[in-house]
């Protein structure tokens, strides 16, 4: 059985690579997915995972599927389907590293995994279950969505969500708060970046916002505020883990990554969520702002993602 399990998607990254001879703008093909992003941060850092989602069966869902194997992600739950094209994003990069996004997926195949193409023995008896939101956004994948955490909570696997918002994919703001905040009183884990804290619990403030999603269920909260780090919470306190401070080529992945090493420090402890302390808890996010630090450094998203000597040598 896979330690981590994922469901979501996973999608090309077509990412601003400067200009052509002619001043034409370039962009480099890079396979990323959030889910994805964080399942292969899990891998390099030692642990079994398995994807669930769809991709088209063109050139792009190849080249996704090879590279997930080749990372040695189980990918015997990632279907692909003819009728549908692989979802791809253009990506383009500021003079910081920060990112600004243009889908093509109207619909794209990751949209369109159905309840039926689940692989459930994925997600039974794994350690966590890991989604996103991005699966909410449309049918099938809603109702896939809902299906594969009842049944990872029926399981008794630890739930795992980072909302992901990106704003060209939702009808509107609103319908992306109802259908982000509908899953949250599931999860026992929680990501979110600080610009998602109004949308997951009407809050600004990263400690209020945290404190709403504690007080729905979960056990620990982490809002990432970029190059300050995190704010952790737990049932018995609060506090930011500050970052380690580098010079960023590409944020892509950054959140993803983090996460990644947030779930490896957590799945190491042994600990089950409702025995988290604060010391546990800055403890996941120290480690996951160090992967978070390597991942920066580089372009792309998987391709970007360390290894576990690489994290413990920043971490020394």
């Amino acid at each position: 059985m896979p330690v981590v399990t994922a469901l979501g998607e996973v999608l090309i990254d077509f990412t601003d690579a400067g200009t052509s001879a002619s001043g034409q703008k370039l962009f480099e093909r890079n396979p990323g997915g959030a889910p994805a992003n964080v399942l292969v941060a899990l891998k390099r850092l030692g642990h079994d995972v398995a994807f669930i989602g769809k991709v088209g069966e063109d050139m792009h869902g190849a080249f996704l599927r090879e590279t997930l194997e080749a990372a040695g992600i189980d990918c015997s739950g990632l279907v692909s389907d003819p009728g549908f094209f692989t979802t791809l994003a253009f990506v383009a990069l500021d003079e910081n590293g920060d990112r600004s996004f243009s889908f093509a997926r109207k619909p794209g195949a990751d949209t369109q995994l159905a309840p039926e193409d689940l692989h459930l023995d994925l997600i039974e008896g794994c350690k966590v279950f890991h989604v996103g939101s991005l699966s909410l956004t449309d049918e099938p994948a809603r109702s896939a969505t809902l299906k594969a955490l009842e049944c990872a909570k029926a399981s008794g696997s630890v739930l795992s969500y980072d909302p992901n918002y990106r704003a060209s994919l939702w009808e509107s703001a609103e319908a992306a708060a109802e259908q982000m905040r509908s899953i949250a009183p599931m999860m026992d884990l929680i990501k979110i970046s600080a610009e998602e804290c109004p949308l997951m619990t009407g809050e600004t403030e990263p400690e209020l916002a945290a404190k709403a999603l504690l007080e729905g269920g979960a056990s620990v909260v982490c809002v990432t505020l970029d190059a300050d780090g995190a704010f952790v919470a737990t049932h018995d306190g609060s506090c930011i883990v500050p970052s380690f401070r580098v010079d960023a080529v590409d944020t892509t992945g950054a959140g993803d990554s983090f996460w990644g090493g947030f779930l490896a420090a957590f799945v190491e402890s042994g600990l089950a969520p409702a025995d988290i302390k604060l010391e546990d808890a800055a403890g996941f996010t120290r480690f996951g702002n160090a992967v978070a630090s390597l991942c920066v450094r580089k372009r792309g998203a998987i391709p970007a993602m360390p290894t576990r000597d690489e994290v413990l040598a920043v971490l020394a």
